[in-house]
């Protein structure tokens, strides 16, 4: 059976990256694919596996980092990093977890592997590190995952989280066949990682082809079985009661995990220890306390089908768009309790949950907005649910490009990852080539939008939807140039810069800087951009600059990309002017 997983493995790799425009190598392709499902639970989508993946030389043995806080992917702008009140909201004990990855295409298994990656983690998880010793050995994109790390480690120290640093060891070898030097290295080096910190847990993970396999062929279920005491029915809708022991059992996977996936239509994240949730846990927790379903809101779930047997409700397709705040503190708070001791009277209580039923995309939002506007809400946290945002999708998918409004929704469908484009990207390639802010865009990966001025920037109805995939086409071709530059583009040179060379690809069409979207419409009905060769001529143009920017101003290369007034210095002195900020 190995040898079929391995084969069946080869073809999936071989189908996803031709299915490309522009094919990556096997190498590069094995890698991604392995970082996706070596982090299966998480459900990322395919620009953040990229943007985790460690390119270039000097890799300390990792191909892939990313840092997790409760289970949920951390950026350079994630709130925690961008305010002090953020970090105290975070709940005490929420696991703060980095994971990383080394995938080889060979079919075995070495211990030089676990050796390198024991010496990366000595040194980069050290809190007083010497950043520039460590900047000789390590690359700009392994030190700024660590560093990312560490510094959400600081933030959340005072909230004393648990920590995850696990190792995912990812080859074409079989993982049951492991040579026992390898194994015992794989100890140590779990030992080593336990041993960071004294709050942390070091894990080390074998995958193979028929692990590989399995996770690529399980897709997160949308099927899943609630179970209630009592409910009303109306049409195919319902009102449940559900135990609470029932209903932890219904949000948790197999290992214990809260399914993240069911929430991806909800319009907030889980906001930790605030009132609300303090005031959720502590009923809870006082056993004279009147019915739960009493004093709380409930859930509402919407799905497609509903079927009701035995008080047994089978679900398809759920999404829970009310009710996060609930759902996690109830997870969070009673999780352990109810794997050691299922029988406290706790579980006995009862939540409510609402279970609409309708496979019409326009219903469901709909009751997303309805549900979520009776509590307080920033209407920034409403945008997918957008009649701008079903516009772009919808002429996106007339044009066979995929606008994943609900993350994941087209690639689960298995559309082509390299037409799929999400919220957070198309922002950034408006804000970089429509509104001249390139920089702007490099410096807010994940909060662009939390503006609710941006947002009207950005997503505004006077825009026509063929600029907006013009704008989604025109970034993706330059990705693919940069990806097949005849010189190498390090990783963090492509993160920092691509967005400028996409900004300078509309300008050299328009022979002028500019900020109004509208301004590209002629450009969006032809369907033009610059060549690969203009293309390759920018590209030297930019990297000149700024290199000799860096250089006057003696700032490094993170704080330039993210400067406005590089993105002027650029503009001018390749001829096409300034532009004045608004």
């Amino acid at each position: 059976m190995s040898a079929n997983d391995r084969v069946l493995i080869n073809q999936m790799i071989e189908e996803w990256r031709n299915a490309r425009t522009v094919p990556l190598s096997f190498d590069a392709a094995f890698e991604r694919f392995a970082s996706e499902h070596a982090l299966h639970g998480f459900g990322l989508s395919e620009e953040e596996i990229e943007a985790g993946i460690i390119g270039g030389g000097n890799d300390g043995g990792v191909d892939g980092a990313y840092v997790f806080l409760g289970g949920r992917l951390l950026h350079e702008d994630s709130e925690v990093f961008q305010h002090s009140s953020a970090a105290s909201q975070v709940e005490a004990g929420t696991q703060l977890t980095l994971w990383l990855v080394q995938a080889k295409t060979s079919q075995t298994f070495s211990e030089l592997a676990l050796d390198r990656v024991s010496a990366t983690c000595k040194d980069l998880l050290d809190m007083e590190i010497d950043e520039e010793s460590a900047a000789i050995l390590y690359n700009e994109d392994l030190l700024a995952r660590f560093k990312l790390f560490r510094e959400a480690l600081k933030r959340l120290a005072h909230r004393h989280p648990t920590m995850l640093i696990k190792f995912s060891y990812v080859t074409r070898g079989e993982a049951s066949e492991v040579h026992v030097k390898v194994q015992t290295k794989a100890k140590l080096l779990e030992a080593q990682l336990t041993q960071a910190f004294a709050i942390s847990t070091g894990e080390v993970e074998f995958l193979g082809p028929a692990e590989l396999w399995k996770r690529a062929s399980t897709l997160p279920s949308y099927t899943l079985e609630l179970p209630y005491q009592e409910s009303i029915t109306h049409g195919t809708s319902h009102i449940a009661l559900v135990t609470l022991g029932k209903y932890i059992d219904f949000l948790s996977d197999e290992t214990g995990t809260i399914k993240s996936h069911i929430f991806d239509w909800n319009v907030r994240d889980y906001q930790g220890n605030v009132e609300v949730n303090r005031e959720i846990t502590a009923s809870l927790q006082n056993a004279d306390a009147p019915e739960f379903w009493w004093l709380n809101n409930g859930i509402t779930i919407v799905c497609s089908q509903a079927t009701s047997v035995g008080k047994r409700l089978s679900l398809s397709d759920v999404q829970i768009v009310n009710g996060l705040q609930t759902s996690y503190t109830l997870h969070e708070t009673l999780r352990e309790l109810y794997s050691t001791e299922p029988s406290d009277p706790v579980f006995e209580r009862l939540v409510q949950v609402r279970i609409l039923v309708t496979a019409d995309q326009a219903a469901r939002d709909a009751v997303i907005r309805a549900t979520n506007r009776q509590t307080s809400v920033p209407v920034a946290s409403l945008r997918a649910t957008d009649d701008i945002q079903r516009q772009i999708e919808s002429y996106f998918f007339e044009h066979e490009w995929f606008y994943d409004r609900r993350k994941n929704f087209y690639r689960n469908q298995g559309k082509p990852t390299d037409r799929i484009v999400s919220i957070p990207l198309l922002a950034q390639s408006v804000m970089a080539m429509a509104l001249g802010q390139p920089d702007h865009a490099r410096a807010r990966p994940s909060s662009l939008l939390k503006s609710d001025t941006d947002y009207r920037r950005v997503f505004s109805e006077k825009t026509e939807l063929p600029v907006y995939l013009w704008l989604a086409r025109a970034q993706r071709q330059v990705d693919e140039f940069l990806q097949t530059a005849s010189e190498p583009v390090s990783r963090s040179e492509y993160t920092n810069l691509h967005f400028h060379l996409a900004m300078l690809g509309a300008v050299d069409l328009m022979g002028r800087v500019f900020n109004r979207p509208d301004t590209l419409s002629n450009a969006a009905r032809e369907g033009i951009f610059p060549t690969p060769a203009r293309l390759e001529s920018l590209w030297a143009s930019l990297r000149e600059e700024f290199d000799s920017f860096q250089k006057d101003r003696q700032w490094g290369p993170d704080k330039t990309a993210k400067s406005a007034d590089f993105v002027g210095h650029l503009t001018s002195a390749l001829g096409y002017g300034s532009l004045r900020r608004r």
